[in-house]
């Protein structure tokens, strides 16, 4: 269900709940300033009607730039011209910041089947029932892991194959069936 991409970290950030982190910016292009931005949408994407991105200039301080031009570059790359950003010095700056993305924006773009598009969604383990909310998604090379809080404790939860039963989007729920176990190594 889930394309295995190297590690990858997405989150929707504790301090602006709205808005999510969607990738990074990996390269310049060009000498007017323009970007390639690396995503994780899960397809093939020109950020079409986003008229702003946020970059994370420094923790927890996130500026708005507003999107002069995109282009979809392949399903992970967009080129990536931002207003107010007209030199390659000037671009190379804002390399490897983070990139996000208002909700309505990140809700309207990302695919249904990317992993990043469950954040937000509720998880219930057919055992112990309702565990709370994805916080963030973690993308390694061999699997998916969602990061809940539950009881005061942070959990790392594989999404798999072994342990995914189903995603209702209606309800946002995803229902697993953690092995036996697991919750204890955590809880204890």
């Amino acid at each position: 269900m889930f394309a295995k991409i190297p590690f990858l970290l997405f989150n929707r950030h504790p301090i602006m709940a709205n808005y999510f982190h969607i990738g990074k910016l990996s390269a310049t292009y060009g000498t007017e300033g323009e970007l390639i931005l690396r995503h994780s949408l899960g397809k093939r994407t020109a950020l079409k009607d986003v008229t702003a991105v946020f970059i994370e200039e420094r923790k927890n301080s996130f500026l708005p730039f507003f999107v002069e031009k995109a282009k979809a570059k392949d399903h992970e790359h967009i080129y990536l011209k931002l207003e107010g950003v007209n030199t390659r010095e000037e671009a190379r700056r804002l390399l490897q910041k983070g990139i996000y993305l208002e909700e309505k924006d990140f809700k309207g773009l990302a695919s249904a089947s990317a992993p990043l598009s469950l954040l937000g969604y509720k998880v219930e383990d057919k055992q112990q029932g309702p565990l709370g909310e994805i916080e963030e998604i973690i993308e390694m090379p061999l699997q998916v892991l969602a990061k809940v809080t539950f009881r005061e404790k942070e959990l790392l939860l594989p999404l798999n194959e072994q342990t995914l039963l189903k995603v209702d989007k209606k309800q946002q729920i995803v229902h697993i069936e953690l092995p036996e176990g697991l919750l204890d190594v955590y809880l204890d």
